[in-house]
């Protein structure tokens, strides 16, 4: 599936331009999405299907021509990177604490009621959505400054890719309600100046062997987009959102 989602160089005016291309995935399932439980920067493991999820996605993405595997810190996402990287024939993750995920304080191992229940006002030391931007666009910036003309994979979380997605989206994504799957894709292209986004929370692996809904991958508007072909719905691994208070930080 990775060659019909994976950008390529575009034209612009006649001339060619060499893009960079991002591609970020979300980290395979873990017990406490399954459990609907709030993770955070806590270092929870990928379980037996998370692990199925990465190796499914592993061999969606190889012959894309990928050349690198970044990753977040925690174990959750670097397993998962590491199977990736395995599979696509990339070197070993290059590993960045500045793209961990977003935290939530006291609420981490939570469930949405439990939350509601201790923190009626809202999650009072989780970090916002702007210090998530401040410390993984930059590192973002940096890997597509490294990876002039190619393509590379960017393993992190749910709640990193949506405030990177909000704040590069103007806030049009995530919609209201709409969760970042396991292992799907946001793609992003960078060709000097910055980095924009160019297709969002779009499945990356044939799920033929797992349980699944049927979702919708969300595309920007023609106008601020250069994603090639149509939408289509797409087949998603059911895994809950990691962030039961927000559905669109999984």
């Amino acid at each position: 599936m990775s060659g019909d989602h994976t950008p390529g160089p575009r034209r612009d005016g006649g001339r060619s331009r060499a893009e960079t291309v991002l591609t970020l995935v979300r980290h395979g399932e873990t017990d406490w999405n399954r459990e609907r439980r709030i993770q955070g920067t806590t270092d929870v493991p990928l379980n037996e299907l998370g692990v199925a999820q990465a190796r499914a996605a592993g061999r969606a993405l190889a012959g894309g021509g990928y050349r690198a595997v970044y990753s977040s810190s925690l174990i959750r996402a670097l397993e998962t990177a590491r199977i990736i990287a395995a599979a696509i024939g990339a070197p070993a993750p290059v590993v960045y604490d500045e793209l961990r995920e977003r935290s939530f304080g006291q609420a981490e191992g939570m469930t949405g009621p439990e939350i509601a229940a201790n923190f009626p006002e809202g999650i009072p030391d989780q970090e916002t959505r702007d210090a998530v931007v401040r410390r993984a666009l930059p590192v973002l910036e940096d890997i597509a400054g490294r990876h002039r003309g190619e393509s590379v994979i960017v393993v992190t979380h749910g709640a990193v890719i949506s405030s990177v997605v909000r704040r590069l989206s103007d806030d049009a994504l995530p919609l209201p309600g709409e969760a970042i799957l396991n292992l799907s894709l946001s793609h992003f292209t960078h060709t000097g100046d910055s980095l924009r986004l160019r297709e969002f929370n779009v499945p990356s692996h044939n799920p033929d062997l797992l349980t699944l809904d049927v979702v919708g991958a969300s595309r920007l508007p023609a106008h601020d987009s250069a994603t090639a072909g149509s939408s289509s719905p797409a087949t998603s691994f059911s895994t809950p959102s990691s962030v039961a208070a927000d559905s669109a930080q999984v």
